[in-house]
C-alpha cells in the first residue's frame, strides 16, 4: 500500500473517531443539569427603571455571562422589604415561594433598600438580623447544598427626597447588619456598593441603576460566582522608576481569579497572600529602608509582572488647582534650572488631565469618558531629566529637589492638580453626604459652589444629554477620578495649592478644608499624615484678605499642618504668579523643619498674640528672630481700630519679636490687621527673610 493512502486511511478514521466523541460529549453535555441561579432581591433585581429589564436587567445581563452551563431566575420583587414587619415583606410575596420552588444550586440575595423607608428600619430594625438569617435557612432548607451569596447594598443617591431625613444613616447601619448576617451564616458576602457608588449618573432615579449599572451588578455577581475576575490586575501606580515610602508596613494590592495565590517579592522581602471571593488581595511588607535598584516582582498562578529600577525613599502627593499644575517651564526661573533637572534619585509621577477646563464646550466622547472617571490620562514614573522635569508642577518640582537636596534619599512625587478645580471636588462622597451634604445638591446652581466653577463647568458639558453628565468640578469627581486609584499606595504626605475657587465663601471653605484633610487622611489610614498648604498671594480680589487669614487660622485649628505664605509674590493682576521656586522651597521648609525634624525655621513670623497697653497695640509673633523689611524701609500696612470697621494706619515699633503701634486717631485699640489690601505690598520679614503672613485680630 503506497503511503499516501495509508496516510489518507489514517486520516478518515482519525476525522471519524473526533467525530464519534464530539457527538457523544454534546450529548452527554445535553443530560448535565444545569447550575440554577437565584436572583433574589427587589426592584433593583427586578429591573425597575430599565426600559427593557427582558434585555437588560442584571439576572439577564448575569445569563449571558454565565452562559448555558447556568439557568438564571429573576425572584425580584419591587418595593419588597426583608423585615416581616416591613410594609411588603418579601417573606410574603409570590416571588419568595416561587424561589424556594426553584431549588437553587446558588442564590443572590440583595435586599434591605426598601427597609430605609421611615416606615421600617426605625421601627423593626432590632429584627434585621434574625429576619435575614431566617430568609437563609429558608433557602436552604429548600436545598440543603445551595450556595447563598449575600449582597451589600447598592448605592441611594443623594437626590433621593429622603436622603437627608435618615435614608443615609438607616442605609449605612443596614450595610452593617448586613455584614453581620453573611458571618453569622457563613454565607458569601460580594458587595453591589463599591461599583456604583463613584459613578451616580448609573443611577438616573437615585435608586435604580440603568442598564451599565446592571451591567456592572452582574459583573461583581459573576465573578462573585464564578471566582473569575481576568487573572492579575494592579494599580497603574506600580511600574519601572516607582519610590515606594520607607521605614513604613507597605500596602502592595491587586486583584486576582478567587483563591489565586499571590507572592510577592522586593529585594529579600517576600510574602503572598490569596485572593478572597471578590478577588481582592493585599500583601503587607515590612518596612524596607532606604534602597535602590530593586525589583519588585508579584506572582499570580502563572502570571507574572517585574517592576525594575524600584527606589524606597519619600513619596509626596502635590494637589491643588493650577498654581501646583503651574509647569516648571512656565516659572520664572525656569531658564535657569531646567538644564540642571537630571537626577534619577528624583521621580516624578505626573497625572495629566485628558482635558483642560478651557471655556469651550467639550466634545461627547471626552463628556462619555468623563461620566467613566477617565479624566487623567495614563502615565508612568519617569526620573527627572530636563524633558520630564519642564511639564511637571513648578511647586512640586522645587518642593522635591528641596527634600532631595536636605535628605540625600530617593524622592517620589505624585501630581495630580487640576485647574479651576474647587476643593469640594477632591473630597470623598461618603464624607460629604454625611458632613456637607447640602453641597452636593444640584451642584451646578449651588451658591455653596463658586458661580466661575459652575458657569465653566456648564460651558464644557453643554454638549451632554443628560443632567447627570459629570465634570472634574463635581464634588467628589476628583476624589473618585484622581484619588481613589492612589489610595493604597503609601504616601508621606501631602503639598497642597488651591483656595482661588473657594475664596468667595470663606466660611464654607473652612468646613471643607477641614474635611478634605479628614477626608485625605482617612483614605491613607494616617490621622497624623502631613498636610502643607500654599496660602493665597496677593490679588485685586476683594475677599483674598479674609480668605488669607481663614487659612492662616486654619493651621491653628487642624493638627500637623503648615501653611506658606506667598502674598509677598502675588500679582495684581495675574492669578498665576510665576515666582515658584520660593512656594516651592517655603513648603520644604515646613516638611524638613516639621516631618523630618531639621534644624529649620518652617516660616515667617505667624500671629501669636495680640493685647492692648494703654494707648498702644501690642502684636507677637511665632518665629520671628530678627524681625525686619524685606526692602529696608520702614514697617507699612499695619492699622489699628477701637471700632471694627475704622481701621487707621499705626506707627510701628519693633520690639524682638513683638510689634508696638500706635496712632492719634485710635485712643483704645481693639482691633489689628496688617496687609490687609488684597493685594498687599505688606514688608515685614524674619531673620531668614521669610515673610510674615496677613492677619487680623481682635483683643
Amino acid at each position: 500500500m503506497k503511503s499516501s493512502n495509508l496516510f489518507s486511511i489514517t486520516a478518515v478514521m482519525l476525522l471519524a473517531a473526533i467525530c464519534f466523541s464530539t457527538t457523544t460529549m454534546a450529548a452527554s453535555r445535553k443530560n448535565v443539569a444545569k447550575i440554577r441561579v437565584a436572583c433574589v432581591g427587589n426592584s433593583i433585581t427586578y429591573g425597575t427603571g430599565i426600559a427593557d429589564r427582558d434585555h437588560y436587567s442584571y439576572p439577564v445581563q448575569l445569563q449571558q455571562m454565565l452562559g448555558d452551563r447556568y439557568e438564571v431566575a429573576n425572584f425580584g420583587k419591587p418595593g419588597a422589604t426583608l423585615l416581616r414587619h416591613g410594609h411588603r415583606p418579601y417573606f410574603e410575596q409570590k416571588e419568595f415561594r416561587d424561589a424556594l420552588g426553584f431549588r437553587a444550586d446558588i442564590a443572590v440575595v440583595h435586599l434591605g433598600i426598601n427597609d430605609t423607608d421611615p416606615r421600617n428600619w426605625p421601627n423593626y430594625r432590632d429584627e434585621f438580623v434574625s429576619d435575614y438569617l431566617a430568609l437563609v435557612d429558608s433557602l436552604r432548607h429548600a436545598n440543603p447544598k445551595m450556595r447563598v451569596i449575600i449582597a451589600r447594598l447598592t448605592p441611594i443617591a443623594d437626590r433621593h427626597p429622603r436622603f437627608m431625613s435618615g435614608t443615609k444613616q438607616w442605609h449605612d447601619e443596614i450595610q452593617q447588619a448586613i455584614e453581620t448576617v453573611a458571618s453569622v451564616s457563613g454565607s458569601e458576602l460580594i458587595d453591589f456598593h463599591a461599583p456604583l457608588y463613584p459613578y451616580p449618573n448609573l443611577l438616573p432615579d437615585a435608586v435604580h441603576p440603568n442598564p451599565e449599572g446592571a451591567g456592572l451588578l452582574a459583573r461583581t455577581v459573576y465573578g462573585g460566582i464564578t471566582g473569575d475576575y481576568g487573572g492579575l490586575h494592579l494599580s497603574q501606580m506600580y511600574a519601572d522608576n516607582m519610590v515606594l515610602q520607607r521605614d513604613v508596613p507597605l500596602d502592595i494590592h491587586g486583584t486576582a481569579n478567587a483563591g489565586t495565590t499571590v507572592r510577592v517579592s522586593i529585594g529579600k522581602t517576600k510574602a503572598e497572600a490569596r485572593a478572597n471571593n471578590r478577588g481582592e488581595w493585599t500583601v503587607v511588607l515590612p518596612p524596607i529602608p532606604v534602597s535602590r535598584n530593586l525589583t519588585l516582582s508579584i506572582e499570580a498562578g502563572k502570571e507574572r509582572r517585574a517592576f525594575q529600577n524600584v527606589a524606597v525613599g519619600e513619596v509626596w502627593l502635590c494637589s491643588g488647582q493650577s498654581n501646583m499644575a503651574f509647569k516648571l517651564c512656565e516659572s520664572a526661573t525656569a531658564s535657569r534650572d531646567i538644564p540642571f533637572a537630571g537626577d534619577p534619585d528624583l521621580r516624578l509621577y505626573d497625572m495629566k488631565a485628558n482635558w483642560a477646563t478651557y471655556d469651550v464646550a467639550w466634545p461627547k466622547t471626552a463628556l462619555d469618558s468623563l461620566n467613566h472617571l477617565q479624566y487623567f490620562a495614563p502615565t508612568v514614573w519617569k526620573q527627572s531629566t530636563p524633558e520630564t522635569a519642564r511639564q511637571f508642577s513648578a511647586v512640586g518640582y522645587y518642593f522635591g529637589r528641596m527634600l532631595r537636596d536636605s535628605l540625600q534619599v530617593p524622592v517620589g512625587l505624585i501630581c495630580n492638580a487640576v485647574g479651576g478645580a474647587p476643593v469640594e471636588s477632591w473630597i470623598d462622597r461618603n464624607t460629604l453626604e454625611t458632613r456637607f451634604p447640602a453641597i452636593l445638591r444640584d451642584w451646578l446652581s449651588n451658591d455653596f459652589i463658586q458661580p466661575w466653577v459652575r458657569e465653566r463647568a456648564s460651558k464644557n458639558i453643554s454638549n451632554g444629554e443628560s443632567r447627570l453628565t459629570r465634570h472634574p468640578y463635581e464634588p467628589c469627581y476628583l476624589y473618585e477620578s484622581g484619588v481613589i486609584p492612589l489610595q493604597k499606595y503609601n504616601i508621606k504626605g501631602v503639598v497642597w495649592y488651591q483656595g482661588e475657587s473657594n475664596a468667595h465663601n470663606m466660611e464654607a471653605h473652612e468646613q471643607l478644608f477641614r474635611l478634605l484633610v479628614d477626608s485625605w487622611r482617612g483614605t491613607w489610614h494616617n490621622q497624623s499624615m502631613p498636610f502643607y498648604y500654599v496660602q493665597l498671594s496677593s490679588l485685586n480680589r476683594p475677599s483674598w484678605t479674609w480668605f488669607r487669614d481663614s487659612q492662616r487660622r486654619l493651621m491653628e485649628d487642624i493638627p500637623c499642618t503648615g501653611m506658606a505664605v506667598s502674598s509677598d509674590l502675588g500679582d495684581s493682576l495675574n492669578v498665576h504668579p510665576i515666582n515658584k521656586q520660593e512656594i516651592g522651597v517655603r513648603l520644604g521648609r515646613w516638611a524638613l523643619a516639621m516631618t523630618y525634624g531639621k534644624a529649620l525655621v518652617p516660616s515667617g513670623p505667624l500671629l501669636k498674640k495680640a493685647w492692648r497697653e494703654g494707648s498702644s497695640a501690642v502684636v507677637e509673633f511665632e518665629y520671628a528672630d530678627r524681625l525686619a523689611t524685606s526692602d529696608g524701609k520702614p514697617v507699612r500696612t499695619f492699622e489699628i481700630a477701637e471700632h471694627d470697621g475704622l481701621f487707621y494706619p499705626a506707627t510701628v515699633a519693633v520690639d524682638g519679636n513683638r510689634i508696638r503701634l500706635a496712632s492719634d486717631m485710635v485712643k483704645t485699640p481693639h482691633y489689628v490687621r496688617y496687609g490687609w489690601q488684597p493685594f498687599t505690598r505688606a514688608n515685614l520679614v524674619n531673620g531668614e527673610g521669610l515673610p510674615a503672613s496677613t492677619f487680623r485680630a481682635e483683643f
